[in-house]
């Protein structure tokens, strides 16, 4: 039977049980205590030399439960879970002194077989406690560590950004093995015709930190082979783990470049790479840790520190970084796929601009322009600490909204008849040509007419008297003219369009009521009704009809932006566009909405829209005006309320106004 030296079984010397302990020496190591004054040296109290003090293993001890003695042994085996007791009594009524804090009582009669397996048993109970309390401590670091791996993930899925992303994972992947130092590669593959034409994979030194000392950040590449430790895992998909970067066993391919350490002065010691694999094992970035310290706070300066801080990393830190690599190797493709995603909706955007822009080439910048301004006032309405909107904060995704709503507010046009989008006069180019041929016609029938009469008039009539006559045609005939022209400078004049309402209305409904014989005799009014129509149109160049065309844009608009599959975070960019030309009054368009119902993001707009369009430059149916006339007609429009007062002030203090002429 083999001796478990590392079990010891104490007793009082001259105890009843000593004659039963001697039974279990073959087996355990015998501890004898003499007694003193009545206690055990074991007890609470008892010297630091003390046998229970330097207990090698678990300890077992025999003694009596109704002696005095015990009461600092049920103390010692209530602190100390590797020693039990186990009671040797004489008789029934001794049993009863004994607590539950004893294992087991035997009579000191029992037979040695019984003892010995009651002493078998107290140490198998102990052992098995000790692998129950291993196996929750093991559970309970196993469940922290998950939690902390859970909580890093939960981190790195909610960070977009993918600059902040690399270093969240380098910080954390550091944290979690406890480097002193790290850096970041991310696997570059090239392009297409890189990679027909068989060119490496490169690995991009993208990130560096180093908790002891500032580390010099250099720009650099190195192709993706078993020559480096960084290239090693990249190629091959496995971490390396090394005690001494400086003593890499033999056979390896890869070396250690010591570079760093001899431009900086740092010391290298143990060494972790690990692969950063996303959910197709593809290795898309490789991650390096230095030095794992045995104090997280300790600062690796000289190589002493070096040799007393740096340990290897250990099996536990290879496999959290390994998980961890993982986590932030789908992380990272997901917010490369999302950056990507941003990239391809920005040209989107951006293309949906040029073709608005392409059939209105006159309006070209404008929705750039609206919003640069929409946005410089967000911010400013962001950061007011006064007033109705004191308090009101966008988050990055409403800022987001507001532009994208800035942007594409003006997209449905591409739904409005273009002759009626670049409409730049009243009347159409080709309805002014037959108005301006039908003038040309009359002054030559005019002219036709009086030569007749002339010539007539020197056949018929003696030279005196046909040389009165043919002067009084002459002067009939440059009245008519001179009334001809006068006639189609109104008709010039009616069709500019202006800001405001006027024209000379009434002189147009005359010239309409005037007529003329065409080549066929027929009489003919001098202005057709529609002419006549629309050169009275008072303001702008759209009648009523052209002009709901040209509103209809909001609606178009608006079906078109809800076609989008909007991420939640910026679902409302068609709301905000839908209300763009709304007032607060009620008497604004498509839906006449009134006050709250417009939302403040498109309130905002609204203001730098009109400015824009009063301002920035000439449009067909305007000339533009000068800023301070246009802040002039804005302030009208807030009069009236049309627009909301607070936002026009905060407009004018930010002098918003000033990005309309600021570069793109």
């Amino acid at each position: 039977m083999k001796m478990k030296k590392s079990h010891e079984v104490f007793f009082f010397k001259g105890s009843p049980v000593a004659r039963l302990a001697r039974t279990l020496a073959p087996r355990y190591t015998l501890r004898v205590v003499e007694r003193t004054q009545g206690r055990s040296r074991t007890a609470a109290k008892a010297k630091a030399a003390s046998p229970v003090t330097q207990l090698a293993g678990p300890a077992v001890w025999l003694a009596d439960p109704s002696a005095h003695s015990t009461a600092s042994l049920r103390r010692l085996a209530l602190q100390r879970p590797e020693v039990r007791l186990i009671g040797v009594v004489n008789g029934r009524t001794a049993k009863s002194a004994a607590g539950p804090e004893w294992f087991a009582c035997l009579p000191r009669n029992a037979p040695p077989v019984l003892f010995q397996r009651a002493v078998a048993s107290a140490f198998e109970n102990i052992e098995l406690t000790e692998r129950e309390r291993s196996a929750r401590r093991e559970l309970a670091r196993a469940e922290a560590e998950q939690e902390k791996l859970n909580s890093i993930g939960v981190a790195l899925s909610s960070t977009r950004d993918v600059d902040a992303l690399l270093r969240l994972i380098l910080t954390k992947t550091r944290e979690i093995a406890g480097a002193d130092a790290g850096t970041l590669y991310v696997v570059e593959t090239g392009s297409a015709e890189n990679s027909t034409s068989g060119a490496l994979p490169r690995l991009r030194f993208q990130l560096t930190q180093n908790d002891s000392m500032e580390f010099p950040y250099v720009e650099d590449a190195l192709p993706v082979s078993e020559d480096s430790i960084t290239g090693y895992t990249a190629l091959h998909g496995e971490a390396v783990a090394l005690d001494d970067a400086y003593a890499i066993p033999s056979g390896r391919p890869y070396r250690f470049n010591p570079a760093y350490d001899d431009a900086t002065g740092y010391r290298t010691r143990s060494l972790l790479t690990v692969p950063m694999k996303n959910a197709r094992g593809e290795v898309i970035g490789v991650v390096q840790l230095l030095n794992c310290k045995r104090r997280g706070s300790a600062c690796l300066r000289t190589p002493a520190d070096v040799a007393k801080q740096v340990q290897p990393f250990s099996a536990r830190a290879i496999r959290l970084a390994e998980s961890l690599a993982s986590q932030a190797a789908v992380a990272y493709e997901n917010s490369r796929l999302y950056q990507d995603i941003e990239s391809l909706f920005e040209g989107f955007v951006r293309a949906a601009v040029t073709a608005i822009e392409q059939r209105d080439p006159t309006t070209s910048g404008h929705s750039l322009r609206v919003s640069r301004m929409t946005v410089g006032l967000a911010e400013i309405v962001d950061r007011s600490d006064a007033g109705s909107y004191h308090g009101l904060h966008f988050t990055r995704d409403q800022m987001k909204e507001i532009r994208y709503a800035a942007l594409l507010h003006d997209f449905g046009k591409v739904g409005v008849r273009e002759e009626v989008l670049i409409k730049a006069k009243k009347l159409y180019p080709a309805q002014f040509d037959v108005v301006q041929n039908r003038f040309d016609y009359i002054r030559k029938e005019i002219e036709a007419r009086c030569e007749q009469r002339k010539f007539r008039a020197l056949l018929d009539l003696p030279r005196e008297e046909a040389l009165r006559r043919v002067a009084a045609i002459d002067e009939e005939f440059r009245r008519s003219i001179a009334k001809l022209d006068d006639d189609f400078a109104v008709i010039v004049e009616s069709n500019e369009p202006t800001l405001e309402a006027s024209g000379q209305f009434e002189r147009l409904f005359e010239i309409a009521r005037q007529t003329y014989l065409d080549p066929r005799g027929s009489e003919r009014p001098l202005l057709t009704t529609e002419e006549a129509r629309f050169l009275s149109i008072r303001r702008g160049s759209l009648d009523p009809q052209e002009r709901r065309q040209i509103e209809s844009h909001v609606v178009h608009s608006f079906n078109f932006l809800m076609q989008i599959p909007w991420t939640n975070s910026i679902r409302e960019v068609p709301g905000i566009v839908r209300a763009h030309h709304e007032k607060l009054n009620g008497t604004g368009y498509p839906f006449r909405l009134k006050g709250l119902e417009i939302p403040v993001q498109t309130r905002i707009m609204t203001i730098c829209d009109i400015f824009d369009a009063l301002s920035a430059s000439d449009r067909p149916y305007k000339r533009a005006v000068p800023p301070d006339r246009a802040l002039t007609i804005l302030e009208d429009s807030v009069a009236n309320n049309e627009l909301d007062s607070e936002l026009f002030q905060l407009f004018l203090q930010g002098r918003v106004y000033e990005l309309l002429n600021q570069p793109a």
